[in-house]
């Protein structure tokens, strides 16, 4: 008897339908998670991503680091731009770059004063290697020199320009942006200021605006360097590092700029110190990251970071060139001119920061020293400088950060738990919601119980959350078995939500509602203070679960960005952390490793690279969030996809 045409199709789609049920028992078994995305998204299976369609985008502070995956450097501009104004008469604004709040307080030269003298104290107590002790040389033995030199004339014309800005643009990036004449119709934005969006109540600091220039930004130089024509960007896709410790709106509308606007394909969102440990081809590591302005350092482990070990310092390079060209006043600096309002004088700064300073305790006593100024319609001059102790004093601001001088700021900042979010509504916060009432009883008295635990770290985990969001900390498709993962669980449950280890046993039946307001009142009390980086990195690695992981983190301290690349300073901080370690730590001194320079790499480019690593990987195939998914499921695909808790 013959089947009909009907009849057979009939047939296939139930064997299908069998097939697809086996396929999600399968899965079911092996706990793993279905993807949000309905079927009706067709998603080719597993396409073969070429890395040379990928764009990696690294966006400091300072510097944006942008290229394809395939490049071998990225491109490297000034994270900076001008607008021209919409109207004549219109008033000059311009973002600080060297200047900061909380400098202009009663207290703060007090502060850089008593912050000097620890400093002073730290570099005449560490004897040199020869086991002699250092003879501090003061300021005033250079000063006496410095204050009667006179500039030589190099040359009547520096060969600097300003920016020409005759035809009018509207916009101007990077270098060009740099070199505009402040005389000139344009207001200059930093659109990033430590490590996040710079949104202020100032001209350019809504969030709209600051989204703007950063899509300006980036197009520009995507099409200028790179040689991509945007409407060809459909056919790239994207790797954007954010950091550490990010603000959920910022990665959002900054995905959405990427994806909705630019109009990417797809997109991978990472964390910076992931990307390090990648870079660096290291599978573990305490990694630190120096930047301009900020400073982060998380504990990362086989491509995961631990929630508990983030810290953000607000504190880094240029705040040493701040404190440097301070003590170089206090010195007789020869060019007297020199104002932290100019642009290119803080320029000049910066070099001088990096030709001059050093952590090297043996290098001692008053050296000569000569640089050049050049800048637009003016003539080249040579100065000569005399310096003796303020070339080691500076650096060391990042391990006594009084000597900033910085005053009722926020100086630490610690990973909150998300507010929430309404294109979210299944995300932990809903989990915990609809937990039995036994589990939440029973998660509220091992909250108590946990402030009288030894050890352990700190943040922003206000709530009764428990451990619950750490689950999802494991990398999807990042080859982490079932297994893997479970060890890995296990071990992040362990530790105690930070904040406890500041606390202190408490009362026993301490109401939860007393407990929390305690932890936030403790935990607000630790963000206010500025934690030196050595004891920075301590605690850090302090707030990993177990000893195996401390032990692990102490022998890989990975030291990455710009801001410490100081002669000497790989010594200098092995030193400090090995005479800062606990006790308990001591025996494992042999294995204490600071890493600045991994295979030979720039420290600057260390987390780029590891971005363009990641674009390489196949096990990142699960991490891709693509145009038409964004469109419809919004901030629910960094949930899903992202390679971290979210």
């Amino acid at each position: 008897m013959t089947m009909t045409q009907a009849e057979k199709e009939q047939d296939s789609g139930k064997e299908k339908e069998k097939e697809r049920d086996k396929e999600k028992e399968k899965e079911q078994q092996r706990g793993v998670k279905r993807p949000i995305a309905p079927a009706a998204i067709p998603e080719p299976a597993q396409e073969q991503i070429q890395s040379n369609f990928v764009i990696v985008i690294h966006p400091g502070s300072r510097t944006l680091r942008i290229g394809r995956a395939t490049d071998t450097l990225p491109v490297i501009i000034p994270h900076v731009i001008a607008r021209r104004h919409k109207q004549g008469g219109q008033a000059r604004y311009e973002d600080a770059w060297l200047l900061r709040e909380g400098l202009n307080k009663a207290e703060s030269s007090e502060q850089r004063q008593n912050g000097l003298k620890m400093v002073d104290q730290a570099i005449w107590s560490k004897k040199m290697s020869n086991g002699v002790r250092r003879t501090p040389v003061s300021a005033e033995q250079a000063r006496a020199y410095n204050c009667q030199i006179r500039p030589a004339v190099l040359d009547s014309s520096s060969r600097v320009k300003w920016t020409n800005t005759s035809h009018h643009p509207n916009y101007l990036v990077g270098e060009e942006a740099l070199y505009v004449n402040p005389s000139d119709c344009y207001n200059l934005h930093w659109p990033v200021v430590r490590g996040q969006l710079n949104v202020h109540s100032g001209s350019g600091g809504s969030l709209t605006a600051v989204l703007a220039d950063l899509e300006t930004l980036w197009s520009y130089v995507i099409q200028k360097h790179l040689e991509i024509p945007l409407k060809e960007l459909k056919y790239y896709r994207c790797i954007l590092l954010v950091p550490d410790i990010y603000n959920r709106q910022h990665v959002k509308e900054i995905v959405n700029m990427l994806l909705h606007n630019m109009g990417f394909s797809a997109i991978i969102v990472h964390q910076e110190s992931v990307c390090a440990t990648f870079g660096s081809g290291l599978s573990s590591a305490c990694v630190v990251d120096v930047g301009d302005q900020k400073t982060s350092i998380c504990c990362v482990e086989d491509g995961v970071s631990h929630r508990n070990s983030r810290l953000c310092l607000a504190y880094g390079g240029s705040d040493v060139t701040r404190i440097f060209f301070w003590l170089l006043q206090r010195a007789g600096f020869p060019y007297r001119d020199c104002q932290l309002t100019s642009r290119l004088d803080c320029q000049l700064l910066q070099h001088l920061k990096e030709t001059f300073c050093h952590l090297d305790q043996d290098i001692s006593g008053l050296q000569d020293h000569e640089f050049q100024t050049r800048f637009p319609e003016a003539p080249a001059l040579l100065y000569q400088i005399r310096l003796g102790d303020e070339k080691l004093q500076a650096p060391m601001g990042l391990f006594y950060p009084s000597t900033f001088g910085i005053v009722g700021q926020k100086m630490t900042s610690l990973q909150h738990r998300s507010q929430g979010n309404s294109e979210d509504p299944h995300d932990e916060h809903y989990l915990l919601s609809t937990q039995s009432k036994g589990d939440q009883s029973s998660k509220s008295a091992a909250e108590r119980k946990a402030v009288s635990r030894p050890g352990g770290g700190l943040d922003g985990e206000l709530g009764c959350q428990g451990r619950m969001g750490e689950m999802s900390d494991m990398p999807r498709g990042c080859g982490s078995g079932s297994a893997a993962g479970g060890g890995m669980l296990g071990e992040m449950e362990l530790g105690p939500t930070q904040g406890e280890c500041l606390m202190g046993p408490g009362e026993a039946e301490e109401p939860l509602s007393t407990h929390l307001s305690r932890k936030t009142a403790i935990i607000s009390q630790f963000e206010s203070k500025a934690l030196g980086l050595d004891k920075a990195i301590l605690h850090s690695i302090d707030c990993c679960a177990s000893d195996e992981t401390k032990r692990k983190m102490y022998s890989s301290i990975l030291v990455v960005g710009g801001g410490l690349m100081f002669h000497g300073a790989q010594e200098f901080l092995l030193h400090r952390i090995i005479n800062k370690m606990p006790p308990s730590f001591r025996r494992l001194v042999d294995n204490v490793e600071v890493i600045t320079r991994p295979k030979d790499m720039d420290p600057r480019l260390i987390s780029w690279k590891g971005g363009a690593v990641l674009a390489c990987l196949d096990t990142t195939q699960e991490m891709w969030i693509h145009q038409r998914e964004w469109q419809r499921f919004g901030v629910r695909m960094l949930r899903e996809r992202a390679a971290f808790v979210w």
